[in-house]
């Protein structure tokens, strides 16, 4: 199977699944983010196994920031990085294992910063009072649009390259095509609640967050793997990778949404 039909097989298969979670929001969106949060997660540590990440306190962390953010909140929600910021120390200490204790916790707490503020957020976009559904669907399929927009017209027509010392297969064509996509469809997502939730011109600025912050998304992780010297973060996707690899763009987007959408709509 080649890579662009493993591709659209997940997306047929994945997609209708989150857009269905998504819709009914609540522990239903919350259990799907922690599982695929989990997941991540691991294959990051599994990545940066030399940096010996403490596995353990990243993935209670993990799950005590969306748990406190599903309860109350992003104030409760800071509690999973102190608790994986806390205990990775104390599993450091009680391992004494070798190698740098800062880079150890550091990497640590990183994923679980990363992965869980990213999906956190998209809880709590979910949770705006009577708009999250259109909201969170807004941030999915505008990230899924720009993502898909980038990835055809940069094998189509990419000739200028993004950032080749990152990602040599990021185009600025594709770039260019990933923002007009997500602006558009963030747009048309928001369209019927102009009056009521964000304006026109609110809603295009949501959009520009997103094609923005999710191609940053996209690169960061790049630049990780790089480091570690791996081409994808697993192989549980089929043609998208990992599952780090299929959210990566999301788990930056949805901070910039929510954030700008906070700005507008408190």
């Amino acid at each position: 199977m080649s890579n662009l039909a493993s591709r659209l097989l997940v997306v047929a298969a994945g997609l209708p699944v989150v857009l269905g979670v998504a819709w009914l929001g609540g522990w239903w969106l919350f259990s799907v983010a922690a599982f695929a949060g989990l997941i991540a997660l691991h294959e990051l540590y599994a990545m940066t196994r030399p940096l010996r990440p403490l596995a353990i306190a990243g993935y209670a962390g993990l799950v005590v920031l969306l748990l406190g953010i599903q309860l109350s909140g992003l104030v409760w929600g800071a509690g999973g990085l102190v608790l994986a910021l806390a205990l990775s120390f104390l599993l450091k200490g009680i391992g004494d294992t070798k190698g740098s204790a800062t880079v150890a916790v550091g990497t640590t707490v990183l994923g679980a910063l990363w992965i869980g503020f990213g999906l956190g957020c998209l809880l709590l976009i979910r949770d705006i009072p009577e708009f999250g559904r259109v909201a969170v669907y807004a941030v999915l399929l505008s990230v899924f649009a720009a993502d898909t927009a980038a990835y055809v017209v940069g094998k189509l027509a990419g000739r200028h390259k993004l950032a080749p010392a990152i990602s040599p297969g990021k185009t600025w064509e594709g770039f260019v095509a990933g923002v007009i996509f997500a602006v558009f469809v963030a747009f048309i997502a928001l369209y019927e609640d102009r009056d009521e939730f964000l304006t026109i011109g609110q809603s295009l600025l949501v959009g520009l967050a997103i094609a923005l912050a999710g191609p940053v998304g996209d690169l960061f992780e790049s630049s990780l793997k790089r480091d570690m010297r791996v081409k994808d973060a697993g192989r549980t996707l089929g043609g998208h990778g990992g599952m780090l690899d299929r959210i990566d763009s999301l788990l930056f987007a949805s901070v910039a949404a929510f954030y700008v959408i906070l700005a507008f709509y408190p």
